[in-house]
């Protein structure tokens, strides 16, 4: 429950760790007291850099830690240019946790397929984290990771546990090949055709750009997979993060209070729509 979801609250960057050449991950802790931060995977915060803005980010770390609050953040405007440029003991502001997360209760008893494209995984991390914590609760575990190129992987000390795992299956492809990499080479959604999980008995979890989640539904569909049990997470440009302000409507939903997870068949009109 957030007491005062308009008022930022104070953190200090604890740690920080170099993810990709744009990509980077903070851990925060609260500058007064050290209360636990609790949230459902899928939820996002709003990241206030003092002086420049604030941006909504996903939460990327593992629900079962809440002292320990981590941001996954690609360098793309001067607001995660300047939380880019934070250093240990900096302070900034957080608002949060917004929103509705990955329905993890709904995927218990079934296939679980996650489907990453780029910085896409780190929103879908915390929930694979809690699946794999609970993982006598779900069937066979799948993910896929989609990147531009392998030095744009994500969390690869992550990678390196998954795929030490006998219960999951881990695939990853790259657009472009470079000297060395003996993996897949093609888009993610090529991977979906050759995983293996039951049509009928599967939830699937997607996050990464537009065009790329559109595709891979897509893709699932004609696996057999049911809309029903399709979930994709939506970004747009949020300011408030409670559904006043209006900048993240789409149709007539709000991103930020009625997702940015969704059922793909609650939100597939609108999904659908190129000019939105």
């Amino acid at each position: 429950m957030i007491l005062e979801p308009m008022q930022p609250q104070i953190y200090r960057v604890r740690q920080t760790r170099k993810e990709t050449h744009d990509t980077f991950t903070m851990e925060l802790e609260p500058a007064q007291g050290n209360q636990p931060f609790y949230f459902a995977p899928g939820q996002f915060n709003m990241l206030y850099a003092f002086g420049t803005g604030e941006c909504a980010i996903s939460i990327s770390g593992n629900p079962n830690e809440p002292n320990k609050l981590l941001h996954t953040t690609r360098i793309v405007g001067n607001v995660t240019t300047a939380l880019s440029k934070l250093r240990l003991g900096d302070s900034m502001g957080i608002r949060g946790p917004f929103g509705k997360g990955w329905d993890l209760q709904a995927a218990e008893g079934n296939d679980v397929v996650f489907v990453a494209g780029g910085i896409g995984l780190a929103p879908l991390r915390p929930a694979i984290a809690y699946v794999l914590a609970n993982r006598a609760k779900y069937g066979k575990v799948v993910i896929l990771i989609g990147t531009r190129t392998p030095q744009d992987i994500l969390f690869r000390h992550d990678l390196k546990q998954w795929r030490s795992r006998l219960d999951l299956e881990v695939f990853v492809t790259v657009d472009r090949a470079e000297p060395g990499w003996q993996g897949n080479v093609g888009v993610v959604t090529a991977l979906i055709r050759r995983a293996p999980f039951d049509r009928l008995n599967t939830v699937a979890m997607i996050c990464g750009p537009e065009i790329m989640m559109q595709f891979t539904v897509m893709e699932l569909l004609k696996r057999g997979v049911s809309p029903e049990s399709i979930y994709i997470t939506m970004e747009r440009n949020m300011k408030c993060a409670i559904g006043f302000c209006g900048h993240c409507q789409l149709g007539p939903t709000f991103i930020c209070k009625n997702g940015p997870v969704f059922r793909y068949d609650h939100i597939k009109f609108w999904f659908d729509q190129r000019e939105f």
